[in-house]
């Protein structure tokens, strides 16, 4: 429901009326659903000390195991290539529309924060180009796999835990109290993505993937190895600088990310182990 309501504010569905994105009535339960989900979410997070700081938790992202257990790992390792389109089908929720919830927080954004924000997310677009817009690749990496690469195709197929990766941008996006979450979200997004893409590659060269799927993950291991440290130093760094009272709700950003994350991998770690399709029904 949450995630329907949410839709609303990017392209909509055929048949419903544009006007229910502003609809009094839907803002309200979809404010009462965004409640119990965020109190679910800083309950889950925990308490943030007054001494940690941002700085600190990007530096925790930036050191990963050599020999870890989350699907990336997997994939690389051992995996198929059924469960790699199946991980296609549950990223392509977030693919398809790749950089639009992190967008909502550039006008809330100002000075160096803003400029460099922008930037990065101009490389989200293609840098001007539409063939090279990261929703784009992502579409030509589900034609290549035999999937489905509509907007939305995969809604009614992937589990609760893939639509809360969303949800999560999408609610810290919208609302200006949470920017800084928003940029917490982001620069943890822009810090591991690099060396999990670089995971992918390798799985998708070992199961012989076709080249735009190799492609569409090549891109994020260059593109976001130089993201992380404009986002560490001239977003993150800059916006705490100027706004100081920020600075916890951007370590949260980065541990709720965190937790809504894990419990997806925690959710295709238990059915790829158990021979089990991790979708609510089988990919045709």
């Amino acid at each position: 429901t949450l995630y329907v309501c949410y839709e609303l504010h990017y392209r909509g569905f055929a048949g419903v009326d544009p006007r229910w994105e502003w609809n009094a009535g839907l803002l309200h339960l979809r404010g009462q659903l965004e409640n119990a989900f965020l109190a679910a979410v800083r309950q889950q997070v925990g308490e943030i000390g007054p001494d940690e700081t941002a700085a600190d938790e990007m530096d925790r992202l930036s050191v990963e195991p050599i020999e870890g257990t989350g699907p990336s790992y997997y994939l690389r390792d051992q995996g198929d290539w059924e469960q790699m389109r199946e991980y296609f089908a549950h990223r392509s929720l977030y693919h398809l529309k790749e950089g639009d919830p992190h967008a909502w927080a550039i006008p809330r954004l100002t000075g160096q924060a803003k400029a460099s924000f922008v930037a990065v997310e101009f490389d989200e677009y293609g840098g001007g180009r539409g063939s090279k817009v990261h929703q784009q690749l992502f579409a030509d990496l589900l034609d290549a796999a035999g999937l489905d690469s509509s907007y939305l195709g995969y809604l009614n197929d992937v589990p609760a835990d893939a639509l809360a990766v969303v949800n999560l941008m999408s609610l810290f996006g919208l609302h200006r109290e949470l920017r800084g979450a928003a940029i917490g979200h982001f620069a943890s997004t822009e810090i591991t993505s690099s060396p999990g893409s670089g995971r992918l590659v390798e799985a998708l060269e070992r199961t012989g993937a076709p080249e735009p799927c190799i492609g569409f993950y090549r891109e994020h291991v260059e593109a976001d190895a130089v993201h992380e440290q404009v986002v560490r130093t001239d977003v993150v760094g800059d916006m705490v600088a100027r706004e100081p009272h920020l600075e916890r709700d951007v370590v949260f950003g980065i541990r709720a990310r965190d937790l809504i994350e894990d419990r997806l991998a925690t959710h295709l770690m238990e059915c790829w182990t158990t021979g089990r399709t991790s979708l609510r029904r089988p990919l045709s």
